[in-house]
């Protein structure tokens, strides 16, 4: 297995192949290019970790190179290779975007021990990056990485859950504001009466309360990006002043006078029609032309069969690692199960549905029954084909309604942890019962059956969420 793919960039037949040789030799996937104009090819066809070239080349030099690799490719390391004499135009490099710099001549053992520094870096980043298998989502984060090298304002569309702030952050960690601020704003969670002073600022006295000045969001955004999360929960009184701010560039903060410049991209996010919400006089008309410069449509999960089973792995990798288990292995039947759920809370539910069977399953492999995804939202009982018995001897056997009352305990034991983790969710949520169940990955239809059986089986819901 190669330990990073690299592009090298040398117009000398013998240095490039002895490069390429110590590169291969090294576990190294090396192509090779004889000049700046190849090397603009081969980035455009195949995905790099780095680029290694010459500064002295005809035609398109090594600094012409860097510019392209800057401007297109933006956090792609490129290690510039100099003669000695040219070290100050190296170090210019180093200041236009180039990762470091080599001098001629150099032993292999200089050459591998930078590009592993390097390529160790662009391995842990990817870690964090988005998994994307399917034909719908490669296009869409291909279109993120297009639009992330400008500035223009985007839009994105998708259902809840679907994973908009995670293509957002892509926008971002893949632009050359990925050194600046990253801020997050949901339209959706805070009051209208304060998302004017959240948003904007507020000075000293502006309102009931402003015992100090406060920068807003765009403020704290500045040099950087903004997300407006769920755009299309906005007051539409606040839109205008939101208009104004898009297109002047400059805020003025709640109770002051002073106008501050801002240099910020803004991403918006959407669940709703917003042609619907424009006909119904809900969105103006002209904010959502200004925001709605490059459209971007995530699919839900249903629709990108091919991510949910990658995704799943790398979901169980990450709680399992947090609850210092060892990695989880998914058996054939949990994948299928996996990929023949509609998955209704898209990348959100999964998320839940993870966390559930790792709470439920002690060993390392992760059976169907693990998933309780069919029961929860529709059972009587959480899960009720597991028992307990057997989660903690094997992790994942189905619950014979046929034995004694032993069973019976042990269903009415699962439902009391049904129980305890509503109730806990709902003190995290200070008793809002749409957020709950957003988190629970069930309905609020189904979350309102729940507490009423709650409330059947003695407990005193509203008494046990204040208790906190």
């Amino acid at each position: 297995m190669h330990k990073g793919k690299l592009l090298v960039v040398e117009d000398d037949a013998d240095l490039r192949e002895a490069v390429v040789d110590t590169l291969e030799l090294a576990g190294y996937d090396v192509v090779d290019s004889d000049c700046g104009e190849s090397a603009i090819v081969a980035l455009a066809q195949e995905s790099f970790d780095m680029v290694v070239s010459d500064v002295n080349m005809p035609g398109i030099d090594g600094h012409q190179l860097l510019e392209h690799v800057v401007t297109k490719y933006p956090g792609l390391s490129f290690l510039m290779v100099t003669a000695y004499g040219s070290i100050t135009n190296a170090v210019d490099a180093m200041r236009q975007g180039a990762s470091d710099y080599l001098v001629k001549p150099f032993e292999p053992s200089k050459l591998v021990g930078l590009v592993e520094r390097y390529i160790a870096g662009v391995s842990a980043d990817k870690s964090d990056a988005p998994v994307v298998e399917s034909d719908k989502g490669k296009q869409a984060f291909a279109l993120a990485k297009r639009v992330a090298v400008t500035d223009s304002t985007v839009l994105i569309a998708g259902e809840s859950g679907s994973g908009k702030e995670v293509i957002a952050k892509y926008i971002h960690q893949h632009s050359q504001r990925a050194d600046k601020p990253f801020i997050a704003i949901n339209c959706a969670a805070i009051p209208e009466t304060m998302l004017e002073a959240t948003l904007f600022g507020h000075e000293k006295g502006a309102f009931t309360g402003a015992h100090a000045s406060a920068p807003g969001k765009f403020e704290q955004a500045n040099g950087g990006t903004l997300l407006l999360d769920e755009i299309s929960e906005m007051a539409i009184d606040l839109q205008s002043k939101l208009l104004r701010v898009l297109q002047e560039q400059e805020v003025e903060r709640v109770g002051g006078r002073k106008v501050i410049k801002l240099d910020v991209r803004v991403i918006a996010t959407t669940n709703r029609n917003m042609r619907d919400y424009i006909s119904e006089g809900r969105f103006r008309e002209d904010l959502y032309y200004r925001l709605n410069v490059f459209p971007l449509t995530l699919a839900p999960l249903r629709e990108r069969v091919e991510d949910i089973v990658p995704l799943s792995e790398k979901l169980f990798k990450k709680h399992a690692s947090k609850m210092n288990r060892s990695d989880m292995q998914l058996s054939e039947s949990a994948k299928h199960m996996l990929k023949a759920y509609a998955w209704p809370g898209n990348v959100r539910e999964l998320e839940n549905v993870v966390q559930r069977a790792l709470i439920l399953q002690p060993g390392s492999i992760v059976e169907a029954a693990d998933l309780c995804i069919d029961s929860f939202d529709i059972a009587d009982n959480f899960c009720p084909d597991k028992s307990i018995s057997d989660i903690e001897t094997t992790g994942s056997a189905l619950f014979d309604s046929g034995i004694s009352s032993v069973s019976g305990r042990l269903g009415d034991d699962l439902q009391m942890k049904e129980f305890e983790m509503i109730l806990t969710v709902l003190r995290e949520f200070k008793g809002r019962k749409n957020k709950a169940a957003e988190k629970l990955g069930i309905s609020p239809r189904t979350l309102r059956y729940k507490l009423a059986k709650m409330r059947d089986n003695g407990i005193d819901v509203e008494r046990e969420i204040e208790v906190a």
